[in-house]
């Protein structure tokens, strides 16, 4: 086997491929901020109904998103926990800004679920997934020249699924594992563990491509061969390569 050109000079030998999800197979604010803009309006909308109101300042502090003039989500911090955590965070998030705007704790919590299932109908009626350029032709590649490929990610199981399903991603991945198959989700190791127990590779045959540093933190607690990151130069610190789109992989080939 011929070493990986794109991690030559690391003299790792690939054998699989582990992606992110969000903001790296699709495109992160294209489908999060549809899902985000629904449930904060609505959210903002039982909050007036209540004769309350959320200061319009604190937006970008719910969840790490960054908004334009009309208040719709146009961008996200890579730090932030709409980007790194679980469904389970974000929701809580979401509950301590409705108790603190003044709902007790109980109502905040069923307001925020109500408004959580309304902006999931929305999306399966919308589908807002879109693979980021280069996706399909570098999951494409990489099947073709054998390397095994499986998505981790902070989202469950089930969503991922579909989302992959709805972008016709999901033939392409051996193994598909979201936070709620592990104990503890990123940064920890455990879903690149277990997907390597699946694949039946070890941890430092494994690149791993994502866009945040919980992905590359996950991918260094568990000895993982190689850290790519995706998105902007100098925000994803612990990657031993950035790369701007996958087009990059592409050129540079994945020789075997």
């Amino acid at each position: 086997m011929q070493e990986n050109k794109v991690v030559d000079r690391t003299q790792v030998q690939v054998e699989a491929i582990l992606f992110d999800k969000d903001g790296t197979l699709l495109d992160f604010t294209g489908m999060w901020g549809f899902w985000t803009d629904c449930v904060l309006n609505d959210f903002r909308e039982q909050l007036f109904i209540r004769g309350l109101e959320m200061d319009e300042a604190d937006l970008p502090k719910i969840w790490g998103t960054f908004h334009d003039e009309q208040g719709r989500m146009n961008g996200y911090d890579v730090r932030g926990p709409l980007a790194m955590g679980t469904m389970d965070e974000v929701y809580a998030v979401l509950t301590w800004h409705g108790y603190r705007a003044g709902l007790s704790w109980a109502e905040a919590k069923m307001i925020v679920r109500a408004c959580l299932a309304q902006a999931e109908e929305a999306m399966e009626v919308h589908r807002p997934a879109h693979p980021l350029p280069g996706v399909r032709e570098f999951l494409e590649q990489s099947r073709n020249q054998g390397l095994k490929m499986g998505v981790v990610t902070a989202d469950e199981t089930a969503s991922a699924v579909k989302h992959l399903q709805w972008m016709g991603l999901d033939a392409y991945f051996d193994v598909i594992i979201g936070t709620d198959l592990v104990d503890r989700g990123k940064p920890f190791p455990d879903m690149l563990l277990l997907a390597c127990e699946r694949l039946s590779v070890q941890a430092q045959q494994v690149m791993v491509i994502g866009d945040t540093d919980g992905d590359m933190e996950m991918a260094r607690a568990a000895g993982a061969g190689y850290k790519i990151g995706i998105g902007e130069s100098g925000k994803i610190q612990l990657a031993d390569r950035t790369i701007q789109t996958f087009h990059e992989l592409l050129s540079g080939g994945l020789g075997r």
